[in-house]
């Protein structure tokens, strides 16, 4: 673990003054941007695009996530409110990163339980795919992560408060101005220690992993 300066956590405070409060409700945050849809509408047209383009079935889709068929149904319509462990599941199924199912929007929220990601920016490299999620988690809950795709790494930052994270079996205590890098190529989680903690999350997805092909699933699009 490195200290940073200090300057950056009150940058980020300043410009997410939402995070200083309580958890809002799991599943993606319902508020529609101005002139567009909700983002759970354009979150289900992204996945049913990049299910059809793989020419997978939804049967194949939802089994390798392990999502109900009839739930995965009810996201590519915009008809159910995904918690952030299930759009990583099915980001991961389909080989894509999770801001591409966020349809790359800046401030989109999404929720599980004792966590909420903020989707900050997202940046093309030559080689991989760079998305930074503003983090906010309560204690008592532990967000724990499948796999994200080999060659994936995490860099958490804390702003304030402490975080449990890391690779399982693994994991570090990173304190308010530490920063923790880790491979996310195998489970991972994250947990706030004893008070709500705030960080931002750097995760790296290099492209020759997004080149594979979709994961797990095989079968005719429906």
């Amino acid at each position: 673990m490195r200290s940073i300066d200090g300057t950056l956590a009150r940058l980020f405070h300043k410009q997410n003054p939402g995070y200083s409060g309580g958890m809002p409700p799991t599943g993606l945050d319902p508020t529609p941007p101005a002139g567009g849809g909700g983002l759970a509408v354009e979150v289900g047209l992204r996945a049913r695009q990049a299910r059809t383009a793989r020419g997978l079935s939804l049967g194949a889709v939802a089994a390798a996530a392990g999502i109900g068929k009839g739930s995965l149904s009810e996201i590519e319509n915009g008809m159910r409110n995904p918690t952030l462990s299930t759009l990583y599941a099915l980001a991961h199924t389909l080989d894509m990163p999770l801001s591409a199912l966020l349809a790359e929007r800046a401030g989109a929220q999404v929720a599980s339980p004792g966590i909420v990601a903020r989707l900050l920016d997202v940046r093309e490299d030559a080689d991989a795919t760079v998305e930074v999620f503003a983090l906010a988690l309560t204690p008592g809950a532990i967000h724990r992560s499948d796999a994200h795709g080999s060659g994936v790494m995490e860099q958490i930052i804390v702003t304030a408060g402490c975080v449990r994270a890391g690779t399982a079996g693994e994991e570090r205590a990173v304190s308010q101005g530490e920063m923790h890098v880790f491979p996310a190529d195998g489970p991972h989680s994250y947990e706030a220690i004893d008070a709500p903690a705030h960080a931002v999350n750097i995760i790296r997805t290099p492209r020759s992993h997004r080149a594979s092909g979709p994961r797990g699933a095989t079968g005719s699009p429906t």
